[in-house]
């Protein structure tokens, strides 16, 4: 059988062919990573099976002949090597497709791995709602890991039948693509071979269930993107709640059927922010309330059935919830360890779900205890940690969402029984007390300060220990400090743009000028390069704003374009440079001209854009006073 195609591995690759294999597994358990189309698969158990098993596996005899045909015909097989010495490992999996256009037929695939030749194959079929099987002949293709000449591997592909190859994009891909991009990433998966730190996507739900359910929602809640009143990104905000409300309400959805409950879950989110997560399971028939420590434009949108506290939230005696079955901690930040501790204490059968994002510990920023670990991974960790001592049994899920912070914690059952409380109570007591004097617990963060008391009863005079146990905790400052550079002194601001900017118009145009020779782009410098050209005090002041000179840099857009790390002095010619990578809207005719042009002021060769092209003012002369308009927006849009 020819092959289709085939790609060499580079020289002295050590994973394989152990990373072959790791890598096929991407592909067989998680597809949707490269086949957008898909939500992912459901797949039985692998079991070891051998010639007349494939036989009847594949029910129809002449298809299955071809397909061993096809199999031996592709081994590099040894001599003396019989066919009983190495069986096949055979599973079946199951597409789910983020849109179903097949209606109630499925479609499979069986799998036949054979370890001792280093090959894969893949035999689709479809499956009616009556259970009569139709192979796909033509879609059968393999992969096969080859070792030649004892030094060189290589990576191959092939199809039993290309001249009869359909495609649908979905469950069926074009066969391009399998040879231009699924090999291809095959061989760098295999070649890397990284085993991630956290589980599979999705791996305590039913993923056919998360998939209907998260279109459906998708769909009913997409309008919000176009009258996103926040200066948040609504295509990401919007998208994530919708992708996490899904996760919960499949989540309690099985929980309902698990233990026979015919009412919905009740549940308070603590740290609820612009509270459409909230207003989502409030629409979905669930109970609930969020609280948050300051108020978004957004909630005046919702109408009253999305119930939203303005509150600042301390761990105490007034902060518990007998009467809820869920507590919620959605990117909670300073909340985050304490969600686990004040579910465990508000009733015996209170649940959580939290999704932590920032690092915090109960009373100061988290501080690192291993270096072995990802910063990130090891943070989980000690949530989970809380998590156990608190009397939860943990379980941990990766969240389908546009965010580098996908991993959550859930707990729904004790590891103690009611009987033993007391006992429960005493270890986190004294587990709280134990992280209080941890390293760092007395800074003061983002708003969050703490005096380091808790364990004698100082701080607020008004608390007793008896009713206050997170004494030492204080929540957020109710309005925002803003740390992105926009506080600092406009000349300070302005000193520093002019300083980079001369320095890299200095320089040459072999590090990333471009082409162009008749206006100067300069050269480049890395950020921190760019910060060696500091003053030590200005270094300090830009270090308390977030990101710190990067961002300073980044605001400044209109002069540069930072990229990888390197900054570069933007030239607004380049509809790339000025468009794409910014990521911005074209500005609306009424911003046009608000603001100076600082190439026209600062640059020795001027704007290199004619007046009429240039959005900014060339000169006082063309200077516009500033017109914002107000965003509308229609009260209760979305009950």
């Amino acid at each position: 059988m020819p092959k289709l195609f085939e790609i060499k591995f580079p020289g002295e690759c050590k994973t394989l062919p152990e990373g072959f294999w790791s890598a096929v597994d991407v592909w067989i358990k998680k597809p949707h990573v490269v086949n957008k189309r898909l939500c992912g698969v459901k797949e039985t158990e692998s079991r070891d099976v051998g010639r007349e098993a494939v036989l009847s596996l594949l029910e129809e005899p002449d298809l299955a002949q071809d397909v061993l045909s096809f199999m031996a015909c592709c081994r590099n097989t040894p001599e003396n090597t019989h066919e009983k010495e190495t069986p096949w490992v055979s599973s079946v999996r199951t597409f789910i497709p983020k849109v179903n256009n097949y209606g109630t037929n499925l479609h499979k695939e069986v799998i036949l791995k054979d370890f001792g030749r280093q090959q894969v194959t893949f035999v689709p079929f479809e499956e009616d709602s009556e259970g009569k099987v139709s192979l796909k002949r033509g879609n059968i293709y393999q992969f096969q890991l080859l070792h030649q000449d004892c030094e060189e591997w290589s990576l191959e592909l092939h199809v039993l039948a290309s001249d009869q190859w359909f495609s649908d994009g979905v469950a069926y891909p074009r066969l391009p693509w399998l040879s231009s991009d699924l090999l291809p990433k095959l061989v760098r998966w295999a070649t890397e071979c990284k085993s991630s730190e956290f589980r599979s996507t999705l791996s305590l739900l039913p993923v056919e269930k998360y998939s209907v359910m998260y279109q459906t929602l998708k769909e009913k809640y997409k309008a919000m993107v176009k009258v996103w009143p926040e200066v948040t990104d609504p295509e990401k905000f919007v998208y994530e709640d919708v992708a996490i409300a899904t996760y919960l309400l499949v989540l309690w959805e099985e929980e309902r059927v698990e233990k026979g409950l015919t009412e919905k879950q009740s549940f308070v989110d603590l740290g609820c922010g612009n509270g459409l997560l909230v207003h989502i399971l409030a629409n979905e028939g669930h109970p609930g309330k969020g609280i948050d420590v300051r108020r978004r434009k957004i909630w005046d949108m919702f109408g009253p059935q999305t119930l939203l506290e303005e509150k600042a939230i301390t761990p105490s005696e007034s902060f518990l919830f007998p009467d809820t079955d869920w507590l919620i901690g959605n990117h909670s930040d300073e909340l985050t360890p304490w969600i686990p501790v004040i579910a465990a204490r508000s009733s015996y059968s209170c649940r959580y779900f939290v999704l932590p994002c920032c690092f915090f510990d109960f009373f100061a920023k988290y501080q690192r205890r291993h270096c072995k670990k990802s910063q990130y991974k090891e943070y989980i960790d000690f949530i989970t940690e809380v998590s156990v001592v608190s009397g939860f049994n943990t379980e941990e899920d990766c969240l389908r969402i546009p965010s580098t912070k996908r991993v959550c914690l859930v707990g729904k059952s004790r590891n103690y029984q009611i009987s033993d409380q007391a006992e429960a109570e005493e270890r986190r007591a004294h587990y709280i007390q134990s992280r209080q004097k941890a390293p760092g617990a007395t800074v003061q963060r983002s708003g969050i300060r703490s005096n380091g008391n808790c364990c004698h009863g100082e701080g607020d005079p008004d608390r007793t220990p008896d009713s206050s146990w997170g004494v030492g905790f204080q929540p957020r400052d109710k309005v925002e400090t803003v740390r992105n550079c926009a506080a600092l002194p406009r000349d300070l601001v302005n000193g520093v743009v002019l300083q980079v900017a001369n320095v890299i118009l200095g320089m040459t145009e072999e590090d990333g000028g471009g082409s162009s020779s008749d206006w100067n782009r300069g050269g480049s410098l890395s950020v921190n390069e760019a910060a060696g050209l500091m003053k030590q005090e200005t270094l300090q002041l830009l270090k308390k704003e977030c990101g710190g000179l990067q961002t300073l840099l980044k605001n400044n857009h209109q002069v540069f374009r930072v990229e990888g790390g390197r900054v570069y002095i933007r030239d607004w010619r380049d509809r790339k440079a000025s468009r794409a990578d910014t990521k911005r809207k074209p500005l609306a005719p009424g911003a046009l001209k608000t603001r100076a042009c600082w190439f026209y002021d600062h640059h020795p060769q001027r704007c290199p854009l004619q007046a009429e092209l240039c959005a900014f003012a060339h000169g006082p002369d063309e200077l516009r006073p500033s017109t914002k308009p107000l965003k509308k927006m229609r009260h209760n849009a979305f009950i």
